[in-house]
C-alpha cells in the first residue's frame, strides 16, 4: 500500500493514487491536485521509504519517507520527510493524514 501509493504520485497517476486515500478527503485530494495543476507542475523525482510501524494492534502504520520534489515554476528541488498515517479499514489500508513534501497540509 506505502509502495503502491507513492509510485502512484511519482507518475502523476493521481487518479489511481486517490484510491489509496481515505474516502471522505479523496475529493479534496483531487480538486488540490486540479488547481495546484500538478500533472503539469509537479515532479516527484525520487522517494525512500524510510520506516513504517504498525500501532493500535496493526490497525494504523505510521510511514516515514523521504522525498524529493518540484513544483514549477521553482526549478530547486527540494528533500522533505514524509509522514504519513495509513488506517486499516474495510479490509484495505488507506492514508488518512500526511504531513511534509508536496502534499503537506491536504490531509490533515
Amino acid at each position: 500500500m506505502v509502495e503502491s501509493f507513492h509510485q502512484r504520485v511519482r507518475w502523476k497517476d493521481y487518479r489511481i493514487a486517490t484510491r489509496f486515500i481515505v474516502p471522505e478527503r479523496r475529493q479534496d485530494f483531487e480538486r488540490a491536485r486540479r488547481e495546484k495543476q500538478d500533472e503539469r507542475d509537479l515532479s516527484i523525482t525520487d522517494y525512500d521509504i524510510e520506516e513504517v510501524e504498525v500501532v493500535e494492534e496493526g490497525e494504523r502504520a505510521i510511514v516515514t519517507s523521504r522525498i524529493k520534489w518540484m513544483r514549477l515554476p521553482s526549478v530547486s528541488e527540494q528533500s522533505d520527510t514524509v509522514t504519513s498515517e495509513f488506517i486499516y479499514r474495510d479490509g484495505k489500508w488507506l492514508l488518512e493524514k500526511q504531513s511534509g513534501g508536496p502534499f503537506d497540509g491536504e490531509l490533515p
